[in-house]
């Protein structure tokens, strides 16, 4: 991924398809339409995942809330979005066996009736599930479930297991921009759309682009541009068209972050109602474990939704009767507040009542074409259902070819290659354990690229040759793209991570050809983000 080298093509070159927004819809449909055929540019603002996609439960599933609700309340939304879900669960996996797999989820329950009325459930849930092989529900005693998670309460009766997939949401979807690339898109992070050209029909011909980076403006022609934003994707629908309704209600979800002593498990815990009515996973993220999420309207989308105290005491008072001891606040090691891009309904229904279905809009009068809505599990089927629309607007019959394309670093994986490895490096463990599960078949060019293999952090697998190879090969512009989205690090432990900024940023001064000014107001400006999401959440 060369970003100077694909800059210059955005500027000079003419495309079919010119997909603005770098999260999970936007490179899934940049994948879906270069394989198609189409000449294909994506244009993101910030860094891929930036927003949203990289702050996700981490979870691939259809949604055991949403189907619940479908029966309750006779929602065939509701239980159209669960049966997308399932059947898309495997695909993910397949796709990006290094950066997908799958997960046990416990539900701890009181009592027999409460175990019965959830295993009926999960039984029901794993029904939908097609071409997959992941085992079945089951109904464990009190001794089983503590096999599973011995740091569960003693009051507990039994608890129900079933199985969902589990992904690296950044990765995943910079391995979706990644592929694009490499099957010809031109794919730019760190550039803003700040206006259209129309033509004098009044449909959209080109984009004003903004390299952020170089703050120069450049023009991007394109027969057809798709909206790919999100929770922001009404501005970018008001920019094409004024005349247009907003169609968006946003809402908020936070996490945080506790050490791996909270669960001393693989597996996870489902928490089948707060008394919001929502659901919360307790689940092993990273060698830690991460609680969420939260449901509340949002509204002030200039601002990055972060994690505040109140938000820390909801999730830890929700954890408060499913476990023996529950950690105090000063465990805590971080916490990410991410939206979630919800269409509104007619009714004045809560955010969390929403389905988080995706609709594609048309825009007849600007010729914008809109993916508004959904979620990362069933981001193919919403990639695939756009560029179907994209095909009838520019007269492609071609089929969709993304359900088997392997995704960057996953055809012929196999984890067991760590050994190998460090066999050849002589490394420790972890650290050959992590490169191959966050750059599958493209590990040892890691460590091809570099012969730093220090530690960035002693606590952390993650080494300098990072630093240097997810610069030249994956796009990374900036301290926070490193930190937060190509190692996950920022939203692991944030202390670990202030600490390791200054080693980091002598690395990419280097490769970035930073000026000792640039170094410094890039490490200030990251530092300072860090100290405010502390403070924010009390946490120091």
């Amino acid at each position: 991924m060369n970003r100077v080298k694909n800059l210059e093509k955005l500027q000079n070159e003419e495309f079919d398809i010119c997909i603005i927004g770098g999260g999970a819809s936007g490179a899934g449909c940049a994948l879906d339409a270069v394989l198609r055929g189409f000449k294909v540019a994506l244009i993101e603002k910030q860094d891929f995942a930036a927003e949203t996609s990289s702050k996700s439960t981490k979870l691939i599933h259809g949604g055991v809330r949403y189907l619940e609700q479908a029966f309750k309340n006779l929602d065939f939304a509701q239980l159209r979005q669960v049966k997308h879900g399932l059947e898309e669960r495997h695909t993910v996996i397949r796709n990006a066996p290094h950066l997908a797999h799958p997960l046990a989820l416990i539900t701890p329950v009181f009592s027999w009736f409460e175990g019965f009325y959830f295993k009926i459930g999960l039984t029901i849930y794993g029904f939908f599930a097609k071409n997959d092989s992941m085992p079945k529900a089951e109904w464990l005693n009190k001794k089983e479930t503590f096999e599973h998670i011995p740091t569960l309460t003693p009051k507990l009766h039994s608890s129900v297991m079933y199985y969902d997939g589990q992904l690296d949401d950044a990765r995943y979807c910079l391995a979706l921009a990644h592929s694009a690339d490499e099957a010809g898109a031109v794919v730019v992070n760190h550039a803003s759309i700040t206006g259209f050209e129309k033509d004098t029909q009044g449909k959209l011909k080109t984009a004003i682009v903004t390299d952020n980076l170089s703050e120069k403006n450049i023009t991007v022609k394109a027969k057809l541009f798709i909206n790919c934003t999100g929770p922001h994707g009404d501005s970018i629908r008001l920019l094409a068209n004024p005349d247009q309704e907003k169609r968006l209600r946003p809402s908020k979800g936070v996490h945080i972050m506790l050490p791996h002593e909270v669960l001393r498990s693989q597996d996870a815990m489902l928490i089948p109602k707060t008394k919001d009515g929502r659901v919360i996973f307790v689940i092993p993220f990273e060698r830690e474990v991460m609680v969420g999420t939260t449901d509340d309207e949002y509204r002030d989308l200039e601002k990055e939704p972060i994690l505040v105290e109140q938000e820390i005491d909801f999730l830890l008072d929700t954890l408060r009767p499913y476990l023996a001891k529950v950690p105090e606040k000063s465990a805590i090691k971080s916490g990410f507040g991410g939206l979630r891009p919800l269409i509104a309904s007619s009714g004045s229904k809560a955010t969390k009542k929403l389905v988080r279905d995706h609709e594609v809009e048309y825009d007849e009068k600007s010729n914008l074409l809109s993916l508004l809505g959904g979620k990362w599990t069933t981001y193919r089927l919403m990639a695939k259902d756009t560029i179907d629309e994209a095909c009838k607007l520019l007269n492609n019959e071609t089929e969709c070819r993304t359900e088997q394309h392997y995704l960057i670093g996953g055809e012929n994986y196999t984890f067991e290659e760590w050994k190998n490895i460090q066999e050849k490096y002589k490394l420790d463990e972890d650290i050959c354990q992590h490169l191959v599960k966050k750059y599958g078949t493209k590990a040892n060019d890691v460590l091809e690229n570099s012969n730093q293999t220090d530690r960035i952090h002693q606590n952390y697998p993650f080494i300098k040759a990072e630093v240097i190879y997810t610069i030249r090969e994956e796009m990374v512009g900036s301290l926070r793209d490193f930190f937060a989205r190509r190692t996950r690090m920022e939203l692991m432990d944030w202390q670990a991570t202030f600490s390791s900024v200054d080693n980091v940023a002598e690395i990419m001064a280097v490769e970035l050809a930073w000026s000792e000014t640039q170094k410094q107001v890039n490490i200030t400006e990251y530092k300072k983000l860090l100290k405010n999401f502390m403070q924010t959440a009390n946490i120091h």
